[in-house]
C-alpha cells in the first residue's frame, strides 16, 4: 500500500528558511532528547457509501487512517497536535471551520495528506468537543479540530518535524483548540514541496507550490 504520508520528498526541493528566535526548519523534539510518540497505528480500510462513484470508492478503499490525536507542548514550537505516529498536523487558511470545509484535493492532497478516519480516534490532550469530521469528495472522512480540517505534510520526513509551518503563508501547525500556532514562523514565505510525480515516489525536483 502506498502511503502518501511516508513519501520522502528530496530535501533539495524545499528552499531553506531562516527562523528568527526559533529552531531550524523541521526541528524535531526527538533531536533534543524529548520522548518520541509511540507508533500505534496500522493502516486500515475505509468503507465508502454505496452511492459513491467507482473512482471515489477506489480512493477510499486504500487510505491510511488516523486512530489517535495527541495535543501536547514541544520545545520551540509550543502547543501542537500529532497523529498516532507522531506526525505534526496542520491547518489550511483556505479551508473553513463554519461549516467545516476542505479546499485541498488533487495534487494539494498529495502534498498535504488529509488526516482520515473511519470512526472516532483516541484523544489525548484535546477537548473532545473540538474534534469532529468532514466528508471529502472521494467518500472519506477527514478529522477536524475546532472545525478546521487537519493534514500532514509530505515535506516532513520524520515524526516531530514541522517543515510545513508558514508554507505559502496559508499553512500552519494546528494547536489543540484548532487555532493556528504562530510560533516558529519563517522570516520569508516558504513554498511547499512538489507533489509526487506519477510512478515516482520522490516527486519532481523543480518548482514550488503554494498549496
Amino acid at each position: 500500500m502506498a502511503l502518501v504520508k511516508r513519501t520522502v520528498i528530496l530535501a533539495g526541493t524545499l528552499a531553506a528558511m531562516t527562523l528568527a528566535g526559533c529552531a531550524p526548519a523541521g526541528y524535531s523534539p526527538d533531536e533534543a532528547g524529548a520522548e518520541a510518540q509511540p507508533v500505534a497505528n496500522a493502516a486500515a480500510e475505509a468503507s465508502p457509501s454505496a452511492s459513491a462513484a467507482p473512482e471515489a470508492a477506489e480512493a477510499a478503499a486504500d487510505v491510511d487512517l488516523t486512530t489517535r490525536l495527541v495535543g501536547k507542548s514541544v520545545p520551540q514550537m509550543g502547543k501542537v497536535v500529532t497523529d498516532d505516529e507522531g506526525w505534526t498536523l496542520y491547518r489550511f487558511d483556505k479551508d473553513t471551520d463554519d461549516p467545516p470545509t476542505s479546499n485541498c484535493s488533487g495534487d494539494c492532497a498529495k502534498v498535504w495528506p488529509p488526516a482520515l478516519t473511519d470512526g472516532s480516534p483516541e484523544i489525548a490532550g484535546i477537548s473532545p468537543d473540538k474534534v469532529g469530521t468532514v466528508n471529502r469528495p472521494d467518500g472519506t472522512k477527514q478529522l477536524t479540530i475546532g472545525g478546521w480540517p487537519v493534514y500532514r505534510y509530505a515535506g516532513d520526513t520524520k515524526p516531530g518535524q514541522w517543515k510545513g509551518q508558514g508554507v505559502g503563508a496559508t499553512w500552519f501547525v494546528v494547536a489543540p483548540d484548532g487555532k493556528k500556532n504562530l510560533e516558529c514562523l519563517p522570516t520569508g514565505t516558504p513554498k511547499a514541496v512538489p507533489p509526487p510525480a506519477e510512478g515516482d515516489s520522490a516527486g519532481s525536483s523543480s518548482g514550488g507550490y503554494n498549496y
